[in-house]
C-alpha cells in the first residue's frame, strides 16, 4: 500500500476539524472496532467526531471501549469537513449513514474488499489485509496518530473477529505481529476480550441455530451446504439481526463442504445471502457479484429480490454450475 496515500490521509486528519466516520449496514466487529478506534484517535487530536451507522452499536459489541460514541445515523443531514467510510465495499452499503452526510469537503474510503470500486477522494483498498482494523493500525502507527489502550482493544476486536479468531487463510505473519503489538502496547487482557467476543452469546442465538439446522440442505455431492431463516422464525424467536453472525461457520466446518450459504428473508421483499468458500478456486465474490453483491474470494454476500424459496433455488443453481465447470 502506497505510503503517500497514508501521508495524504494523515495530513487531512490533522488539518480538518469536523469528521463523520461511517460503517456499513449490518455492521460486524471489524466495522465497529475500526470506526471506534479511528474516532478515539481523532478525539485525542481534539477533533469533533461523529461515528454513525444505520444500526448503531450492536448489543454483542457493547463491551467495546467507548461504545457509546457509535450511534445510529441522525435523520437530519450534517455538514462535515471529512467523511470517512470504513470497511464498506460499495458506498450505498452505508445506508442511512450516507444520507446523514449533507456534504463533505473530502471523502476517504478505507477498506479491504476486492469488490470495492475505489469511490472517494482518498482511497486505501488493501485486499491483502484480512481486516480493515489492520489498515487502521497501519494508518495510526505510520502517521504517528494518538494511540492508547481503548484504541488497541477496539482494533484487536476488529482484527480478531474478521480473521475468525486468527484462523482464516488471509491471516498473515504481519497480522499476528500487529496483534502482539496491540496486546503489548495496549496492555490488553486477551482472555477477557475473547470471552466477551466468543463466549457471551444470548440464549436465543443457540435457539436460532437449532431452528436453522432444521432447514439444513446439502447438494452437489455434499459440496454445498445451506440453511435459511424465514421472517416467521426470526419473529417467533425474537432474534436480532446480529444473532446470526458466525452461524454459517457450522456449515463451513463440515468435512467435504466447499461452499456454505445462509439465506435470510428480509422485510423488503429481498433475501440476504451470505456465502463462504473453503477453496479459492470457487470464488464466492464472483458468484455474489452476479446477484448485485460482492466481498472477498472466500466470503461474500448479496441482497437478492424474491421469495426465500426462489432465491435459494437461483443461488444454489449458480453455485452448482460453478462447481460443475471447475470439476
Amino acid at each position: 500500500m502506497s505510503n503517500s496515500t497514508f501521508e495524504q490521509i494523515g495530513k487531512v486528519l490533522r488539518e480538518h476539524q469536523h469528521f463523520a466516520i461511517l460503517g456499513h449496514v449490518r455492521p460486524d466487529g471489524d466495522a465497529l472496532g475500526s470506526q471506534l478506534a479511528l474516532a478515539l484517535s481523532l478525539e485525542q487530536l481534539g477533533k469533533d467526531v461523529r461515528v454513525w451507522n444505520e444500526d448503531g452499536m450492536l448489543e454483542k459489541y457493547s463491551f467495546l471501549p467507548r461504545a457509546e460514541l457509535l450511534t445510529k445515523s441522525p435523520a437530519r443531514a450534517h455538514h462535515v469537513d471529512v467523511a470517512i467510510a470504513l470497511d464498506t465495499a460499495i458506498q450505498n452499503r452505508l445506508g442511512t449513514a450516507l444520507a446523514a452526510v449533507g456534504s463533505a469537503k473530502i471523502w476517504i474510503n478505507i477498506d479491504h474488499h476486492l469488490s470495492n470500486p475505489g469511490y472517494g477522494d482518498l482511497v486505501i483498498v488493501d485486499v491483502s489485509a484480512p481486516a480493515t482494523g489492520e489498515i487502521i493500525f497501519n494508518l495510526i502507527t505510520s502517521q504517528g496518530l494518538p494511540f492508547n489502550h481503548d484504541i488497541a482493544e477496539n482494533l484487536y476486536a476488529a482484527i480478531s473477529t474478521d480473521t475468525g479468531s486468527f484462523q482464516y487463510p488471509n491471516t498473515s505473519a504481519r497480522t499476528f505481529e500487529i496483534a502482539a503489538e496491540l496486546v503489548r502496547a495496549g496492555g490488553l487482557d486477551v482472555g477477557k476480550i475473547s470471552r466477551q467476543l466468543y463466549e457471551n452469546y444470548p440464549r436465543r442465538r443457540l435457539e436460532l441455530l437449532r431452528e436453522l439446522l432444521r432447514t439444513m440442505r446439502f447438494s452437489a455431492h455434499d459440496r454445498v451446504a445451506s440453511f435459511s431463516l424465514s421472517l416467521k422464525t426470526a419473529a417467533d424467536l425474537s432474534v436480532l439481526p446480529e444473532d446470526n453472525e458466525g452461524l454459517i461457520d457450522h456449515l463451513r466446518a463440515v468435512r467435504g463442504v466447499i461452499v456454505a450459504v445462509f439465506f435470510e428473508e428480509l422485510v423488503d421483499g429481498k433475501v440476504r445471502v451470505s456465502m463462504r468458500s473453503k477453496d479459492e478456486a470457487v470464488d464466492v465474490c464472483a458468484i455474489c457479484q452476479k446477484f448485485g453483491g460482492g466481498g472477498h474470494t472466500l466470503a461474500a454476500g448479496a441482497r437478492v429480490r424474491g421469495s426465500l424459496a426462489e432465491v435459494e433455488e437461483k443461488v444454489l443453481e449458480e453455485i452448482r454450475d460453478v462447481l460443475k465447470r471447475g470439476s
